[in-house]
């Protein structure tokens, strides 16, 4: 066994782990699959935190699957607030690496009594568009939000009805066919702003109903100014709590998205790992 030191944060009570222990590339994955199980620290997502060697970068994150994560980034700023013990009502503005982004991503930390409000700069889609999908014999009308190797699904319960049963199975497919480290499907009702967000990892068979998704969140709002050809302020209802979305745009050109959302640091402490045991994951139905 070995020991890793880690803290366990929730951004809308989507559970993130960040390991603060240095541990090699090829030992992310195993070890993360065992922190996400039931039988261990239990979470939606793990990071691996590190150093940074560029200049103005307060530190690295890397994710299991090699993906980009917003509330992780969020996770991590608040962690970063809470070591330099940043005091209420002084915000704090700092730059962090994250895997799936060509760039530091800017953040914003402000502390509060009981928790942190985080807001992140999220990297901009490469691409948005609007496609026909056939699946299980009926065609899907939905919006696709790609980024580098990802993308997420957007798609409008009212318009298109979608069961959580049949969006696992097509999460599954487009995974296994589109070769992607991450496949995301949003389900959103606009009427109510409320969004479900699933996430599949096809490298850990990781796929979870998570109780709220920043990236998710950005996707969503992306596509609707790209849809509309307007700036998006939207406070999106999740299963785990709000997180906000604000998008600029001139046209469907896109010009950047911020999420916001209230971090908790819930705990701290020591975990012990097989770095080559996986552990089964739970596989849907976490609402």
């Amino acid at each position: 066994m070995e020991a890793v030191t880690f803290v366990k944060c929730s951004p809308a009570s989507n559970m993130t782990i960040l390991v603060l222990s240095e541990l090699p590339q090829e030992q992310h994955a195993p070890v993360a699959a065992q922190m996400m199980a039931y039988a261990h620290l239990h979470a939606e997502q793990v990071g691996f935190v590190s150093a940074s060697t560029q200049p103005g970068v307060s530190a690295r994150l890397s994710m299991a699957g090699g993906e980009f994560c917003g509330n992780a980034a969020l996770s991590l700023a608040a962690c970063l607030a809470s070591e330099r013990q940043l005091p209420p009502g002084d915000p704090w503005e700092l730059a962090i690496e994250v895997t799936g982004a060509a760039a530091p991503i800017a953040c914003r930390v402000e502390r509060t009594e009981v928790d942190y409000v985080c807001e992140a700069v999220m990297p901009l889609p490469r691409a948005i568009e609007q496609v026909s999908l056939p699946f299980e014999g009926r065609s899907l009308e939905v919006g696709i939000v790609r980024y580098c190797g990802s993308f997420h699904l957007v798609v409008d319960l009212e318009r298109c009805p979608l069961d959580l049963p049949a969006a696992e199975r097509l999460a599954r497919l487009l995974g296994v066919a589109s070769g992607e480290a991450l496949v995301g499907v949003m389900l959103y009702q606009l009427a109510t702003r409320e969004m479900t967000p699933l996430i599949y990892l096809p490298a850990l068979d990781s796929l979870i109903w998570e109780q709220g998704c920043g990236s998710g969140s950005a996707s969503l709002g992306s596509y609707l100014a790209w849809r509309e050809e307007a700036p998006v302020q939207l406070d999106l209802e999740q299963p785990g709590g709000t997180i906000g979305v604000t998008v600029a745009c001139t046209g469907q050109r896109l010009v950047s998205v911020h999420i916001k959302s209230r971090v908790s640091i819930v705990a701290t402490g020591t975990a012990y790992v097989r770095p080559s045991v996986h552990y089964p994951l739970l596989s849907g139905g976490i609402l």
